[in-house]
């Protein structure tokens, strides 16, 4: 079946995909590490969002209302908070080259089953699947910022970290431009292919590096599950992060999808995709706010960038009609939610050396749990109140995190 679909969807886009890839996989100089780090991460992290310009299509296709689209994204964020639960720790104590490698191959495998699915119930059980098995963007994160060193940290964070707001953003674009022409199906056939081949880049650039100290799997799981009593500064930063990116965050982009494709914009899925060009403010912007940690400024700006995504949203509020101002209100919420995913990340790294894989699940585990029930939550919003109690609703979410910021060490 899975064969058959890549016949049918675009066999030329996969075999053009597959000479690029191959290329970077036998070249004899491979792309520098951290840009083949921040491509991984953002594939890796872009397979949660290939549904999300989709999801009144792929409603309509099972014969299911739009609104009850959203569970789809809340059940690939909820399977992924379960995976780097269960997964990512195994960064701290397993040969990282290889466990990332063999995560990238298995969630194109899942992908392929989503192109496959016959059912609204058996594609969010698939979706879930992909969530659980496409985490290996957050074992790259940390082993990134190992490699950097003390000086260079907030650098190196931050480039990996704007390749996964760039993979998130050009997935969602890719992904309407796809299915306009060959239809949601061929989404998951192009994912499938795109991670099977990094995959392959990956093996053949990353070295073998040495398996860190050896601990049992459910002593890790601990490990994780105390963090926030071992070390202060961690609850405040699990909230922040939760809120803002979690919940704020994705009750804009869930939103959004319902808001374009119903009257009076009735966009179609490219158009919507289009949306996505305006957030790359965040991607482009990276580097530089990483290096705001390395500079020592980081708390006052994780404040304002805080701040800065409420008053986003309380603009988007108003901008319902407007897609000039929905898109300049985007481009804000981007550069605003880098800005807090990557100091929170980086000062999250200084906490410990031996445990930064333990650490980054603990502050993912909280993202994505606020986040499915973000994305949950757009839905019921949507039907209640629309497009201004999402935004209302996302920006109470940042001012508490706010109050959160003033207070935390």
């Amino acid at each position: 079946m899975f064969l058959k679909l890549t016949k049918q969807f675009g066999k030329p886009i996969c075999a053009a995909l597959y000479a690029v890839f191959a290329a970077l996989a036998v070249k004899k100089k491979p792309l520098p590490l951290l840009t083949l780090f921040a491509l991984a991460a953002g594939l890796a992290i872009g397979n949660l969002y290939w549904a999300q310009p989709l999801l009144a299509h792929m409603a309509a296709d099972f014969g299911q209302p739009a609104e009850r689209a959203g569970c789809l994204i809340g059940a690939t964020q909820g399977g992924y908070a379960l995976g780097v639960l269960l997964l990512v720790p195994l960064g701290d104590v397993a040969q990282r080259r290889r466990l990332i490698c063999t995560l990238m191959l298995a969630a194109s495998l899942a992908l392929g089953a989503c192109a496959a699915a016959g059912s609204f119930t058996q594609l969010a059980v698939l979706l879930a699947g992909v969530g659980v098995l496409t985490v290996s963007g957050q074992i790259i994160v940390p082993l990134a910022g190992e490699l950097a060193g003390q000086a260079q940290r907030g650098r190196a964070v931050g480039a990996v970290v704007s390749g996964i707001t760039g993979g998130i953003l050009l997935v969602r674009l890719a992904s309407g431009a796809v299915a306009a022409v060959w239809g949601w199906r061929a989404v998951y056939v192009l994912a499938a292919v795109l991670n099977a081949l990094l995959a392959a880049a990956l093996w053949r650039t990353l070295p073998p590096l040495p398996a860190p100290a050896s601990r049992p799997w459910l002593r890790l799981l601990v490990d994780v599950a105390s963090a926030p009593l071992r070390y202060r500064a961690l609850p405040a930063i699990l909230l922040m992060g939760g809120l803002v990116f979690g919940v704020a965050f994705n009750l804009f982009w869930t939103a959004a999808s319902f808001l374009l494709a119903a009257p009076p914009f009735g966009y179609s899925t490219f158009q919507i995709g289009l949306l996505s060009l305006a957030a790359l403010t965040g991607a482009l912007a990276g580097v530089a706010l990483g290096k705001l940690q390395d500079a020592g400024l980081g708390r006052p700006a994780l404040g304002a960038f805080i701040a800065a995504h409420a008053a986003s949203l309380a603009a988007a509020a108003l901008a319902v009609r407007s897609i000039v101002g929905i898109a300049a209100c985007a481009a804000v919420l981007a550069l605003a939610v880098q800005g807090v995913n990557i100091l929170n990340q980086t000062r999250l790294f200084e906490l410990s050396h031996a445990e930064r894989s333990r650490l980054n699940t603990a502050l993912v585990v909280s993202n994505f749990c606020f986040a499915a029930a973000g994305s949950a939550l757009a839905a019921f919003l949507w039907r209640a109140g629309g497009w201004p109690a999402v935004c209302a609703a996302g920006a109470a979410a940042c001012l508490l995190a706010l109050v959160v910021w003033r207070f935390s060490r």
